[in-house]
């Protein structure tokens, strides 16, 4: 069930230490929506200020809502669930963005949009707006990887201001403490199919006198983090395949017989790269699977259709086929000269067959259901919930934002 929100927008600002600017940025936010007759609120999500930035913000006219856990994350994750307005639109309260240029986001999502990004290199970034190193480097480079991995339509990944829907918000499971989070909620949002699209948007340097919170090389190393951790085809599987094709004609280049020492180096070295990509490989599919099942990504059907025909049973008679035929080549260059050229492969081949036999169980533990039990329950004094949770502001009934996919309980 959705609700009944009591205002459209609300303007959410994030908060840290920014009394200097905070103020500032409130009464901008409440002038553009008296401006524009727009019914919403400016709602500032205090991180634990300790320089009055509270009672500045609420004398300008903010709902301030307290957020313990320090973060940025935190700080919006906590601010959405608290906003009254259907549509959030989110951005720094030190002074940076122009409160008084929102309606292209308010437009945009009044047209039907989930997520409307703001796009600096398009509306223009003023001297000394923002450092070098972000400005030619780290922002282009992750928002270049964030479009590759996810073919998200956005230039800007990490432009603090932006606008959702609440209820698209909340849909996509946010998780992210840190300053990750403006990743994540483009990444989940492109994987979940939702509409993004972007606006110019300006920047001026900040108002206040203090260095920002953000950390270049942390943040952005964590920013590269999370594209990398929620892309198994681009971390694992793509780097598997190249590395198991290139040791496999490799060795395939190599004639069994020749024993020279040359060929032996790169026969190794060729095995070598077949056991490193075949792993990778495997570790792509069971990061998919464990995702998949954790909400943490959308389901794919050829995944589902590769499970369906390799369940556990198959996978572990293949391992054990591929093993005797690995022993059988061990015993064969054994009684016949020990041929170097033949054990090599016939080894590489043992050790494929492990690393599938190994992961077939895995792939069987992943696929346990994990149901709650009147007898398990009673041994850790837990108790099964009385129902859904409810909306804090009208009482619906809110259902869960995603759930674990039955499809792949079988695997």
């Amino acid at each position: 069930m959705t609700c009944t929100d009591p205002a459209e927008v609300t303007v959410l600002m994030p908060c840290l230490d920014e009394a200097e600017t905070v103020a500032t940025c409130v009464r901008r936010a409440r002038r553009f929506l008296t401006e524009h007759d727009i019914d919403g609120e400016v709602v500032v999500a205090d991180n634990g200020s300790t320089d009055g930035s509270q009672d500045l913000a609420s004398e300008a006219g903010a709902r301030v809502v307290p957020i313990t856990e320090r973060g940025y994350g935190y700080a919006l994750r906590g601010g959405i669930d608290e906003a009254r307005g259907r549509y959030v639109i989110m951005g720094d309260a030190d002074d940076s963005y122009d409160f008084a240029a929102l309606m292209p986001f308010v437009e945009r999502l009044r047209n039907g949009a989930d997520l409307v990004m703001g796009n600096r290199f398009r509306g223009g970034i003023a001297p000394g707006a923002m450092p070098p190193l972000h400005r030619y480097l780290g922002n282009p480079v992750l928002s270049f990887i964030g479009r590759l991995f996810f073919r998200a339509p956005v230039g800007d990944f990490h432009c603090g201001l932006r606008g959702i829907r609440r209820e698209s918000a909340l849909a996509l499971g946010l998780q992210s403490g840190g300053m990750e989070f403006a990743s994540e909620m483009v990444v989940k949002a492109a994987l979940a199919g939702q509409r993004i699209e972007e606006v110019p948007t300006t920047l001026s340097p900040d108002g206040r006198s203090r260095p920002p919170h953000l950390r270049s090389w942390r943040d952005g190393w964590r920013h590269l983090l999370f594209l990398l951790l929620f892309s198994p085809r681009w971390l694992f599987l793509i780097p598997g395949l190249s590395l198991f094709a290139l040791g496999l004609v490799a060795s395939l280049m190599l004639a069994p017989g020749r024993a020279g020492s040359y060929d032996l180096n790169v026969l190794a070295g060729a095995s070598s790269l077949i056991v490193i990509g075949f792993q990778s490989v495997l570790f792509a599919l069971l990061t998919r699977i464990y995702a998949t099942r954790q909400g943490l990504l959308p389901e794919q059907a050829r995944v589902s259709r590769l499970l369906s025909v390799w369940n556990l049973e198959r996978i572990l008679v293949a391992g054990c086929v591929l093993a005797l035929a690995s022993l059988g080549g061990l015993v064969f260059s054994w009684l016949y000269g020990r041929q170097l050229g033949l054990a090599v492969p016939s080894a590489t081949v043992l050790v494929l067959s492990c690393q599938l036999i190994l992961s077939a169980f895995f792939l069987g533990i992943l696929g346990i259901r994990r149901a709650w039990h009147p007898v398990m329950a009673g041994a850790r004094g837990a108790a099964p919930a009385a129902g859904p949770a409810a909306c804090a502001h009208c009482a619906a009934p809110l259902v869960p934002a995603q759930a674990a996919p039955a499809e792949l309980a079988d695997a």
